[in-house]
């Protein structure tokens, strides 16, 4: 077919533009990806919706809904997309999925030199990659993983020197170093089910509700939303139903001010230290919305390719459940694919009015 006959079987440039999918090939929108392919007649070549190419005129472009529809065309395959093949994002979270089995699988925790050779790339593209996927370095998700473990072997009851050995510590040297940091107290305590740890909190208000934060000596365990300032008291009993639990003093409610603030306005921003407590999995989430910035949303399939687990929606939507600590990870930006809102640990009118704010201050 010549290049004249293809321009001529295109739909009118008003038509394309109309199209809501053009939109999103402007964008150069990823998650599009998979979804629909696009044709160039001038340049004869078809390409998937997150070419880096310039953007085309789009009365020289066609839509197409398959990729055996782009084929049929007769056009060749974009060299800059590979259109044929998986896209960039697919490949890279393939490639850290890779890693993040060979780091779970190891004794030892693997190298970065020898984990980027695994990949077959350089050591700093592997990181950037590795990074940009997970939103955790790869020492870092080793990390995580390994406090996963040993969190995991002493709730079976096992004894601390069993965890740190079968966690793959060769030391239970090199473990006490960073115990703390990991479990946020002493094995002993973690053990015992927070024992002897003592969790400051304090309740404000806000226009929203009652908001309850509590604190570690580390950081921010819990930040709680709700109608009732008793009920989110026995809620953070239950979460921590062996520790000591102690009011905040004047210094201490300060930060909850700085919380409800941040509640009525999102402009003014949130930087609170966190203790951040969960498997490696949700710790990847978490960090993933952390990531989103304020007046922007995401939905929960965004969330599982960028953590590099795509077939993990449900898994990603039960870590944003799992989250106890409100708005400093914001769960609440957050949204179906279709961006209707789904579920909120706080109730779905409150992350509807959350959502509106930051919008608004954005």
């Amino acid at each position: 077919m010549s290049t004249t006959s293809r321009v001529a079987s295109l739909r009118p440039a008003a038509a394309v533009e109309a199209d809501p999918r053009w939109a999103r090939v402007v964008a150069r929108d990823r998650s599009a990806d998979g979804q629909f392919w696009y044709a160039v007649a001038t340049t004869g070549v078809y390409c998937r919706p997150s070419c880096p190419s310039r953007t085309a005129n789009p009365r020289n472009v066609s839509l197409y809904g398959s990729l055996a529809e782009a084929k049929a065309t007769g056009f060749r395959p974009c060299k800059r997309c590979n259109p044929d093949g998986p896209s960039a994002d697919v490949a890279n979270a393939a490639i850290v999925a890779r890693a993040c089995r060979l780091i779970e699988q190891s004794e030892e925790v693997p190298s970065l030199s020898g984990l980027a050779q695994a990949a077959n790339l350089s050591t700093s593209h592997f990181h950037r990659v590795f990074k940009r996927v997970t939103g955790l370095t790869p020492k870092d998700y080793a990390a995580a993983h390994r406090a996963s473990r040993v969190r995991d072997e002493l709730a079976k009851g096992r004894s601390v020197t069993a965890a740190i050995y079968d966690a793959g510590f060769n030391s239970s040297g090199r473990f006490y170093e960073k115990s703390r940091t990991m479990l946020g107290m002493t094995p002993t305590q973690y053990r015992a089910g927070g024992a002897n740890e003592d969790i400051r909190f304090a309740v404000g208000q806000s226009s929203l509700g009652a908001i309850l934060v509590a604190s570690s000596d580390k950081g921010v365990v819990a930040i709680l939303i709700g109608d009732d300032p008793d009920g989110l008291v026995r809620d953070l009993q239950d979460r921590f139903p062996k520790a000591r639990l102690v009011g905040g003093d004047e210094e201490y409610e300060s930060m909850v001010a700085r919380v409800v603030s941040f509640v009525e306005a999102p402009g003014l921003g949130l930087n609170l230290p966190l203790d951040v407590r969960g498997t490696a999995f949700q710790r990847r989430v978490w960090q993933a919305l952390q990531d989103i910035p304020v007046g922007e949303t995401s939905s929960y399939s965004d969330i599982a390719r960028r953590i590099g687990a795509p077939n993990s929606v449900r898994a990603v939507a039960r870590a944003c459940a799992a989250n106890a600590i409100a708005v400093a990870i914001p769960c609440h930006r957050v949204v179906r694919n279709d961006g209707a809102l789904s579920g909120y640990a706080w109730g779905v009118a409150r992350k509807r009015e959350l959502i509106a704010r930051e919008a608004t201050e954005a």
